[in-house]
């Protein structure tokens, strides 16, 4: 796939995540809470299924290494402007979580030098993994129907998805998931 094409395609995947995001934060907490996020629809799994993609170094990296972890997997790009608002958050949440088995895991659709540089201005704290085509089809099968970025899920041990999330995310939708999943396992 040429670059400009593949670029357009990211653009309007952003577009359509921050879009989504915003009618998501539109609508009353009570109307929407995270466990009815985590229901899935035809055609999503309801589990996060095995994957392997390379890490910054270029070590092949597999979902089976976090199975036994609360998962939060978030598809991002150095270039999504709600990817760079909601990483400082990721990184002190792992830092907070990390000894209550939380693994945080970025999986970039980009390329490696700006994930790079992106990682290190940010002081990312977890594993950034360099996705392709088939980490969009990956989060299209997750639950991002229109492979918007960013685009992120909770899992609990062994991989049940337990939310859902297209566009940024905040503190006060992600942590009280991570507690409960921490108090469940």
């Amino acid at each position: 796939m040429k670059p400009k094409l593949l670029l357009g395609i990211a653009l309007l995947g952003v577009l359509l995540g921050g879009a989504i995001g915003l009618a998501l934060k539109a609508k009353p907490s009570v109307q929407n809470p995270p466990a009815a996020q985590a229901v899935p629809s035809k055609g999503q799994l309801d589990k996060v299924p095995e994957f392997s993609y390379p890490d910054l170094e270029g070590k092949q990296r597999q979902s089976k290494e976090w199975a036994n972890d609360i998962l939060v997997l978030n598809f991002w790009a150095s270039w999504c402007p709600p990817c760079r608002e909601e990483t400082p958050l990721f990184v002190e949440l792992q830092e907070q979580y990390q000894h209550q088995k939380v693994r945080f895991v970025g999986i970039a659709i980009d390329d490696p030098e700006p994930v790079q540089d992106f990682a290190d201005t940010y002081a990312v704290n977890y594993p950034i993994l360099l996705g392709d085509i088939r980490a969009s089809k990956l989060s299209r099968q997750l639950g991002n129907r229109f492979e918007g970025l960013p685009f992120t899920l909770v899992a609990e041990p062994g991989g049940r998805i337990i939310l859902r999330h297209a566009g940024g995310i905040s503190r006060e939708q992600l942590e009280p998931v991570l507690q409960q999943a921490i108090k469940s396992s």
